[in-house]
């Protein structure tokens, strides 16, 4: 067992941990445990579900005070408005369908919900339920509410559930669910954006050959479209820069362009006013030179199609950069991943670079999830292991808050741009 370390947002804080009736629910006791470690005073609350699954004993000997499962018949008159009042954050891990859908439509049969509905603290929620119910879109609606109104979700995570089934629905380690529960606190606020004005690019560029034919890459711009609504949520104002038409949060404002020469242009001419850009977008670093103006045929024989370079976007943001804006790119990566990452964020003046490994499954290219690493001088890097793009989305941005704060440190503009090798290097992902 690891010894007790009382450091960080978690020493002195007032955690309610609320615990509902699934198999996740095995993982809570762990979760307790690594809270008090860290100096945090928890309160178990448990659903009568959870104890199905996990004792109150349990809790209550590892907790900072007694579990408590009762609305009425506990040893304090009022138990939900005393755990609501003096909380500093409220979380609920794993987080039922059912009690997502009550907590959305502000039911309060029990104290787990009367006490989330009588705080004024910040709440994280942490799903776990079967992929099938995850998927639903009256829990996804549900979810959307939560987040609306300033609510934390860590998302689930791919891998084995109950049954023998596979599949999205798992809940985090318990490691990964203490460690939102800090970025939490530290954020201070649910909408630590508020105000900040964010540039977003999205999609693979369509390079012309003729009038039926491009050349382009494998992205979906699912990251980049979840960066922008994430972004939106977290109080941004968004402007998103996309080639594919995927439905985006209210109130992102959308620029629909097509190749890397209108990326270019739509991107820079904003760039001057906005506070972060971030580089989602795969953008091609080569576009035919001659375009024909009717469709190439068999018939004519072969075509020789000659490539001249496009505008890199990243490389001139870094040039034209203002004192205090940040600006985070992109490496999509085959071989070589961090050693090629780390040589973008020199050559591009770039603040930040988030780094994945294209070739590996579920990650990048297509797919609904990833895993990347993200870099920025001065500190190790951050892996995020495979997780839900939205959920990548969050940590990216919760990276640039402190680069946000401090107004961009340690770079004056001075990046110079180096050339290219591959479609995927001035953009990423997705």
């Amino acid at each position: 067992m690891e010894p007790a370390v009382e450091t960080g947002a978690l020493a002195g804080a007032n955690v309610v941990l609320g615990v509902c009736g699934g198999i996740a629910a095995y993982k809570a006791v762990e979760v307790c445990r690594r809270l008090v470690d860290a100096g945090a005073h928890v309160a178990p609350v448990l659903t009568a579900g959870a104890t199905r699954f996990v004792g109150a004993a349990t809790f209550s000997a590892l907790a900072s005070e007694p579990a408590q499962q009762d609305l009425f018949d506990g040893p304090h008159a009022i138990p939900h408005t005393r755990l609501g009042q003096r909380a500093d954050i409220v979380v609920v891990a794993p987080a039922t369908a059912r009690a997502i859908g009550a907590y959305a439509a502000g039911i309060s049969d029990d104290l787990l919900l009367a006490t989330l509905l009588a705080t004024r603290a910040p709440v994280l929620i942490c799903p776990a339920m079967h992929t099938e119910m995850w998927e639903h879109p009256a829990v996804q609606e549900n979810l959307a509410t939560l987040r609306r109104r300033g609510v934390h979700v860590l998302e689930p995570e791919p891998g084995r559930l109950a049954g023998g089934d596979a599949g999205t629905g798992r809940l985090p380690e318990p490691e990964r669910i203490v460690a939102e529960v800090e970025r939490v606190l530290l954020l201070g606020s649910p909408r630590p954006l508020e105000g900040v004005r964010l540039l977003v690019t999205a999609g693979g560029t369509r390079e012309p050959i003729d009038p039926v034919r491009f050349v382009s890459n494998r992205s979906s711009g699912r990251q980049g479209h979840a960066v922008a609504d994430v972004g939106r949520e977290l109080g941004a104002v968004v402007t998103l820069v996309t080639t594919v038409e995927l439905p985006a949060a209210a109130g992102v404002e959308i620029v629909a362009v097509e190749t890397a020469a209108e990326m270019a242009e739509a991107v820079l001419s904003r760039a001057p006013e906005a506070d972060l850009v971030v580089m989602a977008a795969a953008v091609a670093d080569f576009r035919p030179e001659y375009v024909s103006g009717t469709k190439l045929r068999k018939a004519n024989g072969i075509p020789e199609v000659r490539l001249q370079p496009t505008t890199d976007i990243l490389a001139e943001l870094g040039r034209r950069r203002r004192p205090g804006q940040v600006i985070v790119g992109f490496a999509a990566e085959t071989d070589d991943v961090i050693e090629r990452a780390a040589e973008k964020l020199e050559q591009k003046g770039a603040d930040m670079i988030v780094a994945n490994d294209v070739g590996a499954d579920g990650v990048g290219f297509g797919h609904e999830t990833n895993a990347v690493t993200i870099l920025r001088r001065g500190t190790a890097p951050c892996e995020v292991p495979l997780t839900s793009k939205r959920a990548v989305a969050h940590t990216i941005l919760t990276a640039t808050l402190p680069l946000l704060a401090a107004g961009r440190p340690g770079r004056d503009g001075d990046g110079d741009g180096g050339d290219q090798a591959g479609h995927d290097r001035q953009g990423a992902t997705r």
